[in-house]
């Protein structure tokens, strides 16, 4: 079918294509699909063969066309030779026979015969005619007459329908054995070579039947392509729905091989992971099944008890899909650990729109993102290129940055990088609105977002700056301190007191010693009114600075921030150098000690705990993992999950206590917190940096395109005013959306993987993988 160009029907275009065929179906789509293929392999060999024989005869044409003109340049240079000899000359007594004959005589033509001079024609691809004179050349040393032309028009392998360049050569030489060679040299060289008759007469009688047999097989060659093309036609209306029954089968029993099979029961045995909302379903199903098939043996489900970690496994929708799937690329959670995809739904474009501040565009995302939201059935069963179809899978993501792209744009009050006043100013222009200075209205504060007078003033970009830089370190301490708590969280559920003793505690006092106090400080200064004071404000990173260089001192101690001010600050700093130690020590040595009185209690190892098994009888008890040698098993872990999974062995096997790795562990871990405590801060101040420069390359766009179009009226203006507002569009989209979306996208990717998960993220689960014939369908596409 790709060869013939022939292209499926759409699985989409039958009536419910996934439904389970029976037994009897399958049969006889066997049969007829071994019946089709005899008869399509049948058409399509004798369709090869003869459009074989049709290339074969339209080589043995051309070579019989240009044969002639061969012979003749061969007679003329032979009577070149001849007069160049002289007539008394005893040693050219063929010469003389060609003299006395004629060139033009049909004796002349027997004089090759004569004297023993035979020749070779045929056909050679036209890449290797150079490395074949050579090699001719060297083998025989000269002694040959070679001719040879290009065929105009190109020839078709029918083996892989390519299109080759081919040349005809006829090549003469004296004696029988130099002939078999060069026949010899031409065939290892992919030579095809053909009979060309010497006599005149007789090449145009092969000529005229060649002719014939061409047209007899293009008639041949006609039919039995129509009936192949019609055949095949005939099976790709049903073909995809064929492959589809085929994989099902073939996934459903590869998956019937790993059960196993009890003798002495008779029965087949399965142990599987399944989540317990599922196991109604399942035995419901598994009932149906015995119905219809006749079973006299019913299928027994059990429960059983393992001590193997399940599987991860979380419900999503259409619209949680795309942000699970961005946590699932970072790393699979552990079981029962918090999911961060769930406040990523809010926090993921949140960030993004911080950097991404532009109503304007916002509206664009959100009309992209409706627009295929709209279409997806439709988008869904077309074939979509690589990076569309990426864009597309996101879908709901996209529309949510959309949304919060226009909430914090209408909070920076930026629309396609100018002013939007919804509400009055703040701001008076003095000098009858003239400027170039600005007096604040008494009485008045701008309800929402940024003031619109900010756009076009020349400290705006000094403002802005301030303005948006301390914010995203504001942004960046709740963000991580809000990840820190689900750290909290875990070692709860996980009923390890140590890790909230020896990790959580400290942590946090460290980390709101030192960023939460900046964070306040921040906070403090923007909530003072420092011109009332008459006061310059102080420097928030003068105070950081001698808050670790010169301990209790102030950059200014006539002027501090707040009374106490220093005192505070050494108090701070203590507290977060005593958390050090605590992050350093405590953990691996209650662990020590708790092994140690473990130890002296004569407890048992921890790998050492019962398991029961579904392939145990029902009174007895495997205390040693898996009688039968590791079967798959429905678990259950005591939390409302049973699900499926293969188990060799004891179960969960524990590694024994190593204190030194456990301390190498705890060093690591505490010497990363710490400094990521500052490098992570830091690193939100991307908020800031992609944040200017979206709106300084938008206004840069606006002045340089729709800011000149306005200058031109007329009719010159409204033609120039319809191409620039095109231009202006297409770079708004493909450089502003686009691009700087991606470029955003994936720095808000970066500060949830990194700067937020790296904060409670433990990720050593494993994915849940059930049996689905729609999961198995969508890596395996029937296109």
């Amino acid at each position: 079918m790709d060869k013939a160009s022939i292209s499926m029907r759409s699985i989409y275009d039958f009536n419910n294509p996934f439904t389970s065929p029976s037994a009897s179906e399958i049969d006889e789509l066997a049969d007829k699909s071994q019946s089709l293929e005899q008869r399509i392999a049948s058409l399509n060999e004798s369709y090869e063969t003869l459009k074989k024989r049709e290339v074969e005869l339209t080589e043995w044409r051309w070579v019989l066309r240009e044969a002639g003109g061969f012979f003749d340049r061969a007679r003329g240079q032979t009577e070149e030779i001849r007069q160049s000899l002289d007539d008394d000359d005893d040693d050219a007594p063929l010469l003389r026979d060609v003299e006395q004959n004629g060139p033009g005589d049909a004796s002349a033509e027997r004089s090759f015969t004569v004297m023993n001079i035979g020749f070779v024609a045929g056909v050679i691809p036209r890449e290797r005619i150079a490395a074949f004179e050579r090699i001719l050349w060297r083998t025989l040393r000269g002694n040959l007459y070679m001719n040879q032309s290009e065929i105009p028009e190109p020839i078709i392998n029918p083996e892989n329908n390519e299109e080759t360049s081919k040349n005809v050569f006829i090549i003469f030489a004296h004696g029988k054995e130099i002939i078999a060679k060069i026949r010899k040299i031409s065939e290892s060289l992919g030579a095809d070579l053909y009979s060309v008759d010497e006599n005149s007469e007789l090449r145009r009688d092969q000529i005229r039947e060649v002719n014939t047999r061409l047209s007899d097989l293009a008639s041949v060659l006609r039919n039995t392509k129509s009936t192949l093309d019609a055949e095949l036609t005939a099976i790709s209306r049903n073909l995809a729905a064929w492959m589809v029954v085929i994989k099902k089968e073939k996934a459903t029993y590869e998956t019937l091989n790993r059960f196993s099979y009890d003798h002495q029961r008779k029965t087949l045995i399965a142990e599987a992971w399944a989540p317990t909302s599922a196991l109604g379903l399942i035995k419901s199903t598994l009932s149906d099944v015995n119905e219809r098939a006749g079973l006299s043996v019913p299928t027994i489900v059990n429960q059983i008890k393992t001590t193997k970690t399940p599987p991860t496994y979380f419900k999503v929708n259409r619209f949680t899909n795309g942000f699970q799937t961005i946590i699932d690329a970072y790393g699979t959670i552990k079981y029962r650990e918090i999911n961060p995809a769930l406040p990523a739904i809010v926090t993921f474009p949140f960030m993004f729109a911080v950097m991404f501040g532009d109503a304007g565009h916002g509206v664009i995302l959100l009309l992209a993102a409706l627009a295929m939201i709209y279409y997806e059935r439709r988008l869904e069963r077309s074939k979509l290129d690589e990076l569309f179809s990426m864009m597309f899978y996101g879908r709901y993501i996209v529309f949510m940055m959309g949304l919060f792209s226009i909430y914090t744009g209408l909070i920076y009050c930026d629309a396609f990088s100018l002013g939007l006043p919804w509400f009055k100013s703040m701001w008076v222009w003095d000098n009858d609105g003239k400027g170039p200075t600005a007096s604040r209205v008494e009485g008045h504060t701008y309800p929402f977002g940024l003031d619109y007078r900010w756009h076009d003033t020349e400290n705006d970009l000094l403002f802005s700056n301030s303005y948006k830089m301390k914010l995203s370190i504001l942004l960046g301490w709740v963000h991580m301190t809000f990840s820190l708590m689900w750290s909290l969280v875990n070692a709860r559920y996980f009923k390890t007191p140590i890790d909230i003793w020896g990790n959580f505690v400290p942590g946090m006092i460290f980390f709101q010693s030192i960023f939460g106090y900046l964070s306040f400080s921040i906070v403090y200064k923007w909530s003072v009114d420092w011109a009332a004071k008459g006061q310059d404000p102080p420097s928030l990173l003068n105070m950081l600075i001698y808050m670790f260089l010169q301990p209790g001192t102030l950059e200014d101690p006539d002027q501090p921030l707040y009374p106490g001010q220093a005192t505070v600050q050494v108090i701070l700093l203590l507290m977060a150098l005593i958390c050090v130690p605590i992050l350093l020590f405590l953990k691996p040595f209650y662990l020590r000690w708790e092994h140690n009185r473990a130890q002296a209690l004569g407890y048992r190892s921890i790998g050492e705990t019962a398991r029961v098994s579904a392939l145990d009888d029902d009174d007895e008890t495997n205390g040693n993992g898996n009688a039968n040698g590791g079967r798959e098993s429905f678990g259950d872990d005591g939390d409302g999950i049973a699900m499926i999974t293969q188990d060799i062995g004891h179960g969960e096997e524990h590694e024994e206590f190593d204190f030194g790795e456990i301390m190498i562990h705890q060093v690591i871990h505490t010497i990363e917190f710490c400094l990521n405590c500052v490098s992570h801060t830091a690193s939100y101040l991307r908020l800031w940096a992609l944040s200017l420069a979206h709106q300084r390359l938008s206004i840069v766009l606006w002045e340089m395109t729709m800011k000149n179009a306005f200058s031109y009226t007329g009719i010159v203006g409204s033609i120039l005013m319809v191409f620039i507002f095109g231009f202006w569009f297409v770079l708004t989209v493909m450089v502003l959306c686009v691009m700087e979306g991606t470029s955003a996208m994936l720095h808000s990717l970066r500060l949830h993987w990194v700067e937020a998960m790296s904060k409670h993220f433990i990720g050593d689960g494993v994915p849940f993988e059930p049996f689905s014939f729609k999961a198995l369908l969508e890596e395996d596409p029937v296109e």
